[in-house]
């Protein structure tokens, strides 16, 4: 088949990567504009843009694919990017983490002269989670498993008709960086699934969403970080899982802002009944154990500003030698916390 392709990062460029190795052929690739990114903040191409000139696949990078948009130099090449669609020929649109909105005038092109429309890889179990990001958003709420549905695309936002639907256990150790990983393998079988079975001739069933259920992944943002050691050791668990790999949950130590990257909830009690919330009450070989509004979580993973991710141990420690560690502990004991 002859697809169009539109995506932006590497969740959507494993779903590319598949797609032309089944034999489907990709006659364009829409991707949004290359972004400013790194320390040097170097304009960067979008992981699908880089896919798509190893392969020599026309791309287009529109800001918006709304034509009547107010700025002319926008508005053109939205202008441009409907007009290539209307001219080329290919059988459906799969997108996948675009960032943009379809409007409907695209996703009528995807319809004409007897072609499949747009199929949507959504990394969620519709219509729970739709929205922007379901993979956070699972972890963070605790819930036991999540997946990934196959979509027919319309006006909606993820209100389209499901097709194929995968599902995986979320693990009580997970990161949103590891289940992403997991859904982006997931999602590539199933799309392809989907797009053989178009090509063999087969019929697709689609099976319209219930109306119980729906519920809302808003998009992350920065201001979330921030640790507040009042929540319970559970959710400060899931929200820095959730978080890792943005934004990454912060705290202080000291004057010092770190990151913490990596959790879990003790399997032996260690609360203190005198510690107050934020404060280190132990260590646990590389972790160290804090309290929390409600129990004790074990920190595994810090990341002091400019150094690398280290065990948290060492982070707080300040180093990997024992003389330090035990400096450490000899100011818990001499101040009677530590808090972060």
């Amino acid at each position: 088949m002859k697809i169009v392709f539109a995506g932006t990062p590497e969740f959507a460029a494993q779903a590319m990567r598949a797609i032309e190795s089944a034999g489907h052929q990709i006659v364009l690739a829409l991707t949004q504009p290359d972004r400013r990114a790194g320390r040097g903040m170097r304009l960067q191409a979008s992981p699908v843009k880089v896919f798509a000139q190893e392969k020599n696949i026309p791309v287009l990078q529109p800001e918006t694919l709304k034509r009547s948009h107010a700025d002319l130099e926008t508005r053109t090449a939205a202008q441009e990017a409907h007009q290539y669609l209307s001219d080329i020929d290919f059988d459906a649109m799969v997108v996948v983490a675009y960032g943009l909105i379809l409007p409907q005038d695209i996703l009528d092109l995807a319809s004409q002269n007897g072609r499949y429309g747009c199929f949507n890889i959504h990394a969620s179990l519709l219509p729970r989670w739709r929205g922007a990001a379901p993979i956070q958003r699972a972890i963070e709420s605790g819930d036991d498993r999540t997946g990934v549905s196959i979509m027919q695309m319309d006006a909606g936002l993820d209100t389209g008709d499901t097709i194929l639907v995968g599902d995986l256990q979320i693990t009580s150790h997970e990161t949103s960086a590891s289940l992403h990983d997991r859904l982006a393998v997931l999602g590539a079988e199933l799309m392809v699934k989907t797009l053989d079975e178009l090509d063999k001739g087969v019929v697709i069933l689609r099976t319209p969403q219930p109306s119980e259920g729906i519920t809302y992944a808003e998009k992350i943002l920065k201001s979330e970080a921030e640790i507040d050691w009042q929540l319970s050791a559970t959710e400060i668990d899931r929200r820095i899982r959730a978080f890792n790999p943005f934004p990454g949950s912060t705290s202080s130590l000291h004057g010092e802002q770190l990151k913490f990257w990596n959790s879990c909830l003790p399997s032996k009690a260690t609360e203190n009944q005198d510690a107050i919330p934020g404060q280190i009450v132990g260590l646990s070989g590389d972790g160290v154990f804090v309290q929390c509004g409600e129990g004790v979580i074990e920190i595994l993973e810090m990341q002091k500003p400019g150094g690398k991710r280290i065990a948290a141990s060492l982070c707080v420690s300040g180093g990997a030698s024992a003389e330090p560690l035990m400096r450490f502990e000899k100011s818990i004991s001499k101040q009677g916390d530590a808090n972060v």
